[in-house]
């Protein structure tokens, strides 16, 4: 159901170094490129993720409850994902854990205050 996912930047240059570097951990590479933005994926049928300038010209703001979800293999990866976010220079928005039944997710702020989880679902 979903296509792609698409967060704005004030910075380009430093998005794309952030979001590179974050998303190799998931074995995703830039599928487009444009002077406006990068779009990264892992197979052309999976959904993508991109970061773009906004195309009004505006600056640009995360929207207040926005959250994109990037889904994790396992507990281990989850961890390596926020780590990697923090080091990057993005802010903790919660530590890796277990959050309800089944799920582990941890939750962190790009450098542009854009939320992302990422996350899991746990075997039984």
């Amino acid at each position: 159901m979903i296509g792609y996912t698409c967060v704005g930047t004030n910075d380009l240059d430093q998005a794309v170094h952030f979001y590179g570097e974050l998303l190799a951990l998931l074995g995703a590479k830039p599928f487009f490129k444009t002077d406006r933005g990068v779009g990264w994926g892992v197979t052309p049928g999976q959904p993508m993720f991109s970061v773009m300038q906004p195309f009004d010209g505006q600056p640009s703001t995360p929207g207040n409850g926005t959250m994109v979800a990037l889904a994790a293999v396992d507990p281990a990866q989850v961890q390596a994902l926020h780590a990697k976010a923090l080091a990057l220079g993005g802010k903790d928005e919660g530590a890796p854990g277990p959050r309800g039944k089944g799920f582990y997710g941890a939750y962190f702020r790009d450098l542009d205050g854009n939320k992302l989880a990422a996350y899991c679902l746990l075997k039984a």
